[in-house]
């Protein structure tokens, strides 16, 4: 299966193709990066993956996205895209938690032991949840949750290892670690599980509340 991955959770925007290779296995046949934290180029970088695959759009298959949490905005652009993708050509969708994928980066970049995912929420608040690695697998110990920054740093004592895209700006002895359009590709070749467009939804754990507009005022004549 031809599996276009988008991931815009992050500082770093990616996007990766991956498609079966000769000997049956599956590998990354091109991926493009945009670093700065805006997704203004998304059909470049997919352009220039597709390019590097060799490949069409109407070859695509299916499209993974990363829901995040992350940079809202950067979100939305990948889901707008694979939605509107689907409407177009009836591929495939699936959408992936960016929190595994950084989880699944640590165990790339050799990380054993306790991790603690780390990304920013805003608001002086942080979203983390922590994994166990062992024999270069993630394991889930404790769900993704919000924190503030004193809960943040008790968790991150001791023998745990903080990662995430900007995780160094609060915790020193962290490591940078992104969000990766290409361990996402990985991880969607192994799906057997799609979805509707309509049904992907950005990770975002606080309650959404807003606040009621007064009455028009009457004016006088």
């Amino acid at each position: 299966m031809k599996i276009l991955a988008l991931e815009f959770s992050s500082p770093q925007r990616g996007v990766a193709v991956r498609g079966p290779a000769a000997a049956g296995a599956a590998e990354v046949l091109g991926e493009a990066f945009e670093a700065g934290g805006k997704t203004s180029e998304p059909f470049r970088m997919i352009e220039e993956a597709l390019a590097q695959a060799g490949l069409k759009r109407e070859e695509v298959e299916c499209i993974a996205v990363g829901l995040g949490p992350g940079s809202y905005n950067g979100i939305r652009v990948g889901i707008a895209i694979a939605q509107g993708w689907q409407l177009a050509r009836s591929i495939k969708l699936c959408g992936m938690d960016s929190v595994r994928l950084i989880a699944a980066g640590a165990a790339a970049e050799g990380l054993a032991g306790t991790v603690a995912v780390v990304i920013d929420a805003q608001r002086q608040e942080f979203y983390l949840a922590l994994y166990d690695i062992a024999a270069g697998l993630p394991r889930e110990i404790t769900p993704l949750k919000l924190v503030n920054r004193a809960e943040l740093e008790v968790a991150c004592t001791g023998a745990v290892t903080p990662v995430g895209p900007e995780v160094t700006r609060w915790l020193a002895h962290g490591r940078i670690i992104m969000p990766r359009a290409s361990i996402l590709a990985k991880m969607a070749a192994a799906q057997a599980r799609f979805v509707a467009g309509e049904h992907l939804e950005p990770v975002y754990l606080r309650e959404t509340t807003f606040v009621k507009a007064p009455p028009p005022r009457i004016i006088p004549d």
